[in-house]
């Protein structure tokens, strides 16, 4: 009977041993975050349904294919909270949230209903991003454009430079869908926010 053998010996002492540096693997979103429907918060034929859509571009202007875009909102009525935690898509159950992983061209689609306004204030939809190279999702929104006066009320839009004001609006597309591009970094960058107790 031969013997075996291990390879050669390791040694372990603190002296021998090289630190890697660190790295961000994946993303692995395909394996369990999209769910059947997950981009349809209302079905299609809803009355009053609307397309929440656009690009995902990196730094160099390249669309991302392996992106996955969440959007929160308020109902039509401008009501906040839905069902917390459901992805039911049953039709009748509003949850007000949304999960949509981009295609090979970088594109995200959600069918939903444009956020009513509650207390005049501008209507907008919650997005967060998470996208490949990202040590912690992004967060931002989509301004609903048309009602320009609560639009100028608006603390936030109105804390941001004209230069980068356009970033957080979408735009009214001919078919009457909304486009909403998001730029990770580069020319035109999306303007992205913190929250308490989140780390970027």
């Amino acid at each position: 009977m031969s013997e075996q053998t291990t390879g050669p010996e390791v040694s372990t002492l603190a002296g021998d041993l090289v630190p890697t540096p660190g790295q961000t693997i994946g993303p692995f979103f395909g394996f369990a975050l999209p769910f059947e429907r997950g981009h349809e918060l209302v079905p299609p034929s809803t009355p009053g349904a609307v397309r929440l859509h656009g690009t995902v571009y990196d730094g160099a202007g390249e669309p991302v294919p392996d992106a996955l875009i969440e959007i929160t909102q308020a109902d039509a009525d401008g009501a906040v909270h839905g069902v917390e935690g459901t992805l039911a898509r049953d039709g009748m159950t509003w949850s007000g949230w949304g999960r949509c992983p981009t295609t090979r061209a970088g594109t995200y689609s959600f069918t939903t209903v444009e956020p009513g306004t509650t207390d005049g204030r501008a209507t907008f939809f919650a997005v967060t991003v998470f996208a490949r190279g990202l040590l912690n999702r992004l967060f931002t929104r989509a301004y609903v454009p048309g009602d320009e006066e609560a639009l100028a009320r608006d603390a936030l839009l109105s804390s941001v430079g004209d230069d980068r004001r356009a970033s957080l609006l979408a735009v009214r597309e001919d078919d009457g869908s909304l486009r909403f591009d998001i730029r990770l970094q580069g020319e035109g960058e999306t303007v992205f926010l913190t929250y308490p107790r989140h780390e970027a």
